[in-house]
């Protein structure tokens, strides 16, 4: 079948490489891809919220399957868009509806969400302009530290830890009264502060029936030691150590299954991936935040562990036959590193001329661009701050981290840096 991906990040690469592998899978095309995904199928420029240009490419190629990557577009409706229009009705879209993707797009949804199917998740309270002095009156009221969060999609940069009540009031302002995030923090989420171990769970489901296709821990700050500032994230690694079959069994009782429950009851359409952002207390398991799509740099651990057939799987979420598949992992440890532009996440210069290895990695690694494009000859450039991932697999977490610091060795670029201690805590 001819298959849509539309995004251009590490987590499309990822999508691609594994979608391409498919026995289902005849042509692929990357809306608008990066030069990684190029090597995958046929990059197509056309912006992922274009939904007229998506669907007139895909009447025109006679595409059969879109995946949508990234939140944006999920956010904006582009499932309805698809769905509401005759010509591609018939699509299989991988994605949930606008309704759906609010447990993303809004923080103030996705709370009241778990508070009506009782997942555990952070206390909090939601203000806005109208009750803005009441806000800081809950702020000088509550415990430290606290958190404050941008109700809207802000790039994973409208998160706020702030250890004291003046940096608390002073975030509180820059983004309700001064929009910092613009339109995304005209309502802010303000919540207690768990402190525990963080991590991911990814799920595949068809709003009734799901499947776990993978976990992973990411590495957000920019420096050393979980230092400086917040990214989209710098590194990840799978599977993780203190994630038990007890801790999992809990997680599914107390937070999948009462989430898919509720998508259900709550006739909300979903036929995609959930992404439960979570952190363990004690031995007790909270909902940090829902994604509505993927992770990044998180699928570049979880796709190369996953054995399935991902297209495969794609089509019994359309066919209702999820709840049959079986899902088998790859059990080695596997862990990603991802390269950064210089001065990311502040300011950073594009189109830096990429020096990648001729011959091919190890079988044990893969590089996955991300910010990266082709220029009018023909070579690798950088097009963002999050250039590239390189993903090892290994005999423990250290060695595959250590794997995938030997590839980037290899590769170079001006003002290149990455983190040389992604899973720091896992020493063998």
């Amino acid at each position: 079948m001819n298959i849509l991906l539309l995004g251009s990040g590490g987590r499309e690469h990822a999508l691609a490489w594994k979608m391409a592998q498919s026995k289902h899978c005849s042509n692929l095309f990357i809306a608008p891809g990066n030069a990684g995904t190029a090597q995958c199928g046929k990059n197509v420029n056309i912006g992922v919220n274009d939904f007229e240009a998506i669907k007139k490419f895909a009447v025109g190629n006679n595409v059969e399957m879109i995946v949508v990557g990234p939140e944006d577009p999920l956010v904006n409706g582009v499932y309805d868009a698809l769905q509401e229009d005759q010509s591609t009705k018939h699509i299989i879209v991988i994605g949930p509806s606008a309704n759906g993707a609010q447990l993303e797009g809004s923080k103030a949804f996705s709370k009241k969400f778990m508070q009506r199917h009782n997942i555990p998740t952070a206390a909090y309270a939601e203000f806005t302009k109208d009750n803005f002095e009441e806000g800081k009156k809950y702020i000088h009221q509550h415990s430290l530290p606290v958190v404050l969060k941008a109700d809207g999609l802000a790039a994973g940069k409208g998160v706020v830890i702030a250890q004291t009540t003046a940096d608390a009031l002073r975030a509180f302002e820059e983004m309700i009264i001064n929009q910092q995030f613009g339109e995304a923090s005209s309502k802010v989420v303000i919540e207690q502060f768990l402190d525990g171990i963080e991590l991911s769970v990814f799920v595949l489901t068809n709003g009734k029936d799901y499947k776990i296709i993978g976990h992973a821990k990411d590495y957000k700050r920019i420096g050393a030691g979980d230092t400086g500032l917040n990214t989209g994230g710098m590194g990840c690694v799978s599977p993780l150590p203190f994630l038990t079959a007890e801790f999992l069994q809990q997680i599914e009782t107390k937070i999948i299954q009462p989430t898919i429950k509720g998508l259900q009851t709550e006739n909300i359409i979903y036929n995609g991936f959930v992404f439960f952002g979570l952190i363990k207390v004690g031995n007790e398991p909270f909902v940090i935040e829902y994604n509505c799509r993927m992770g990044d740099p998180e699928t570049e651990v979880v796709m190369p562990r996953l054995k399935n057939d991902i297209v495969e799987l794609f089509l019994s979420v359309h066919n209702n036959t999820l709840k049959d598949t079986v899902i088998s992992f790859d059990e080695r440890a596997c862990a990603t590193v991802v390269a950064v532009s210089g001065g990311y996440p502040g300011d950073y210069e594009k189109g830096k001329l990429i020096s990648l290895p001729v011959d091919s990695l190890q079988s044990k690694s893969f590089i996955f661009h991300a910010g990266t494009k082709l220029n009018d000859k023909g070579e690798i450039i950088t097009n963002g701050g999050r250039v590239l991932a390189v993903t090892s697999f290994g005999s423990n977490i250290a060695n595959a981290v250590q794997l995938s610091k030997n590839a980037l060795s290899n590769i170079d670029f001006e003002g290149m840096y990455f983190r040389s201690d992604i899973g720091y805590e896992f020493k063998p």
